[in-house]
């Protein structure tokens, strides 16, 4: 060691101690220290000075600092007349490993053979460096190791498992697993000859190697048992014979696989590499032949691999094509584990492709359950005594078939950019049974009660229900002559009665928003330029002769922004486009609507992608994002321009089938009537055209409210056919079906009661013993209160911990049962315990975790007493 860097560490001790005691046994130093002079500090040779007289020398000069040499071993205590003053002060050596011991601050001179061992790794500052950050004064040498493992991994926390997960996630590489790498990592602690302590790590905490048959000793071969050890330990059965000499050996230690392979599929920042390198590792071991044999239920726990959860689907496919339905309980419980564990999580379908489609697969999944459960509920077909009767059913729950219909849709698009065929055959039975059976079925019941002599079509009212033409006088009128100082009126083009329906619940869920859904009856023909003119304030409707057939408000055109702007100023009214009304946000919006007592807002976005044979194939989507577009534009009102009161509403419905259409399907004219004046697809206008037993047939001053003089006449094609297929006809809207005519009003209103606060479910620990007796163990909860429109779902990360530091795999719980029976809201997890040490007469801690606000929302105190271990 050089002279310099002895100086430089007497100085560096010297800044914390005042006496310090070099004993040289070799006496190598003996010449140089007497010529050794450092600022401030009297070097003293012990084998020249007697021991009473270096006492008073220390006596005499008390803010003296000592550097006392002597050139020989260091005594035996009971021999040392200076014992005191070594008490008082720091041993300092000048060799190597010495050195090193001071400066990591470490105080075991044992180690000293251990830092020689490690040489390689200790030439490198830089590594020494980040190794002091770790280092503690009691650190053993497997204590050492763990922390140099830790450095050469990159790692700034030395346990094991951190350590491995860094290894193992290095196998990935520009986004591709090689399960036959070895890592930079790696190479780096087999060059500083620490490969060793790192397989001594994996014996002890994970079992590697304990049956006594020596492993290959490879982090593929230890990544391969981890991953089936944490699949066999979650099966419901025994392990596969296939996959069990992967198995590690020790049951208990083989806990911390699974804790460990839930830990770095939970990491944000590492689990891609989880799910790569699992996908791999289930290609070689070939585990969809062990998974073709096993049912779903048995695999309800597993998370290792993604190929599990495919598994799973396939099987519950073939449930719902069975005839399975939405009140299976077995079926639903699986699909509600499935959700909350990892590859289809909510929080994980954010960022993971994959996760995104597993997650849409198992929303495809019961979409159709419940569509075919409700179907055969409906078998016989559908009967109504009159319209209202009809209307009112489609209101009550036939709704729900055009509902899921969309909600099946909507998911198995999100699947479609996989790939996977897993949803295709329920989707052509989804497919065969809407266009092939509901449409047809409800459209023949519907007609039996609209046509002919007391049919709606001869008096266009129905009993509890107000004419869309209506809307103004019987809806915002009553609001305004009742005090309400403005009204706001959003009316979104084509937003049907179901789609309202699903926007009430998402409205409800919101604190201080109480939302109700009724409906009106609208015009036929169902079309924009006239459901919109009906929803204004007006004394009169009538058609303009004009090439567009424009529809007048009180003699004034209002098929424009600028012109409805204009009519409804003469009712301190203003009109105003949706995304420009938020775009001004809340003072400029404020300003806008002061002076103002109705501001109606319009909403386009189901309509302008619907209705272009471009973008019709993305009908459902729009409508999705129209419903998203709507609670945000609701809240603003709200929130914002302090609205305390807004109507929802539309100028008419749709329908939309994803399927081409057939020939069958177009209800076809030879030739269009004389006086026809508008044909589209699903509505001709005109004069005098006369009736057709293909069309229903009428007149516009019945259906909606037009002056009998500038009326038109109509025709539209019955049930859900078209007159023709030009220009897309997938989605469509113009005729007198339920989900065209049947208009949503939804009335939102302010409450500052507590009843209108919307918080989350609450739940408890289910069980008398609060006792963990073996390294898997199950904990059941109860939900406590059905969830509501006010009461939201909770979704919560179960775990077991000691103090802060976890012991137990992370379990992912979700709360969201409407059931009114309490043994339908009980959810259970199993928890894995960390091998190790507990201390039976001291708590640790069951906690959860609420998912998305972090807080901790519940702590029950247990015992630990693994007195009994199992292999699930």
């Amino acid at each position: 060691m050089s002279h310099q860097r002895i100086i430089d560490a007497l100085e560096a001790q010297f800044v914390a101690h005042q006496l310090l005691f070099w004993d040289d046994p070799e006496g190598e130093f003996a010449a140089w220290v007497d010529g050794l002079s450092l600022e401030g500090v009297q070097v003293l040779r012990l084998d020249r000075t007697p021991s009473l007289q270096v006492k008073l020398d220390v006596e005499r000069s008390p803010g003296t600092r000592w550097l006392f040499y002597r050139p020989a071993a260091e005594p035996d205590p009971a021999k040392d007349w200076l014992l005191d003053l070594r008490l008082r002060g720091r041993a300092f050596r000048a060799d190597s490993n010495s050195m090193l011991l001071d400066d990591l601050g470490l105080t075991s001179q044992a180690l000293r053979p251990h830092l020689k061992a490690r040489s390689k790794f200790l030439r490198a500052k830089d590594r020494v460096e980040k190794l002091r950050r770790l280092v503690t004064p009691s650190d053993d040498a497997e204590a050492l190791d763990r922390k140099m493992l830790a450095v050469l991994v990159r790692s700034e926390q030395a346990d094991f498992q951190t350590i491995l997960l860094r290894l193992l996630s290095s196998m990935v590489h520009e986004g591709e697993a090689d399960l036959a790498a070895e890592p930079r990592a790696w190479q780096d602690i087999v060059a500083n000859e620490l490969d060793s302590a790192f397989w001594a790590l994996a014996l002890q905490t994970l079992g590697y190697g304990a049956d006594g048959v020596a492993p290959a000793f490879t982090l593929r071969d230890l990544l391969y048992r981890i991953l089936v050890t944490d699949f066999c330990r979650s099966l419901s059965g025994a392990a596969p014979e296939s996959l069990r000499h992967f198995v590690l050996p020790d049951r208990t230690l083989a806990a911390n696989a699974s804790v460990f392979a839930a830990r770095w599929r939970t990491d944000m920042a590492a689990y891609e590499s989880y799910n790569l390198l699992s996908d791999a590792v289930a290609g070689e071991i070939g585990l969809d032949g062990v998974l073709s044999v096993l049912p779903g239920e048995a695999l309800a726990e597993t998370m290792t691999f993604a190929v599990v959860e495919r598994r799973i689907l396939k099987d519950l496919k073939d449930r719902v094509l069975a005839g399975a339905g939405a009140s299976d309980e077995a079926m639903q419980a699986l699909i509600a584990r499935r959700r909350d564990g990892h590859w289809a999580s909510r929080l994980m379908a954010q960022s993971s492709s994959e996760s995104r489609a597993l997650a849409a697969c198992y929303d495809a999944m019961e979409a159709g359950a419940a569509f075919f459960e409700l179907k055969a509920r409906f078998d016989a077909g559908f009967s109504f005594a009159n319209a209202e009767a009809a209307l009112m059913a489609y209101q009550a729950e036939l709704f729900r078939f055009d509902q899921l219909y969309r909600h099946f849709h909507e998911a198995a698009e999100k699947v479609e950019p996989m790939g996977w065929a897993v949803l295709h055959e329920l989707r052509v039975r989804i497919e065969e049974t809407y266009t092939g059976w509901f449409l047809p079925q409800f459209g023949t019941a519907w007609a039996r009660v609209i046509e002919g002599e007391g049919g709606l079509l001869s008096q266009w009212t129905a009993a509890g229900m107000p004419n869309q033409h209506r809307f103004f006088d019987i809806q915002v009128a009553p609001l305004l002559a009742a005090g309400a100082k403005r009204v706001f009126v959003v009316i979104s083009d084509a937003f049907r009665y179901e789609a309202a329906e699903e926007l009430v619940q998402q409205l409800n869920s919101k604190s201080r928003f109480k939302a109700g859904l009724s409906s009106q009856l609208g015009v036929l023909p169902s079309y924009t330029t006239l459901g919109m003119a009906a929803l204004l304030p007006h004394h009169s409707l009538a058609y303009k002769a004009n090439s567009n057939l424009d529809v007048l408000a009180d003699g004034q055109p209002v098929s424009t922004l600028e012109q409805r702007n204009a009519h409804l100023a003469k009712y301190e009214g203003l009109a105003i486009k949706a995304d420009e009304l938020l775009a001004l946000g809340k003072d400029k919006g404020r300003a806008l609507v002061r002076d103002r007592r109705v501001i109606y807002v319009y909403h386009d976005h189901i309509d302008a992608l619907g209705d272009k044979q471009a973008t019709e194939g993305m009908t459902f989507r729009a409508v999705d994002e129209a419903l998203a577009q709507l609670s945000q534009l609701v809240s603003f009102i709200i929130n914002s321009l302090n609205g305390s009161t807004v109507l929802v509403t539309a100028d008419h419905g749709f329908i939309y089938q994803e399927a081409p259409l057939l020939a069958a399907d177009k209800s076809a004219l030879e030739t269009q009537p004389e006086g026809t004046l508008k044909a589209k697809k699903r509505y001709l206008l005109g004069r005098g055209i006369g009736t057709s037993p293909k069309a229903w047939c009428g007149n516009t001053a019945l259906t909606a409210g037009t002056d009998p003089e500038a009326s038109l006449d109509f025709w539209v094609p019955k049930g859900a056919s078209r007159f023709h297929f030009a220009g897309g006809a997938r989605f469509v809207h113009g005729s007198a079906m339920p989900q065209e005519i049947l208009v949503p009003v939804i009335t939102v209103r302010e409450s500052e009661s507590d009843k209108e606060k919307a918080r989350y479910v609450e739940f408890s620990l289910l069980g008398a013993s609060n006792k963990v007796v073996t390294n898997t163990q199950r904990f059941e909860f109860i939900q406590t209160e059905a969830v509501s429109d006010k009461v939201l779902p909770r979704t919560v990360v179960i775990a077991l911990s000691d103090g802060e530091r976890p012991i137990s795999n992370e379990q992912t719980l979700t709360f969201d049962s409407a059931s009114q029976l309490l043994d339908e809201r009980k959810k259970s997890v199993f928890l894995t315990v960390l091998a190790g040490t507990y201390d039976k007469t001291r708590d640790y801690w069951l906690t959860a975790r609420d998912v998305t606000t972090k807080v901790e929302v519940l702590r029950v105190p247990l015992r630990v007493d693994l007195a009994f271990t199992n292999d699930f």
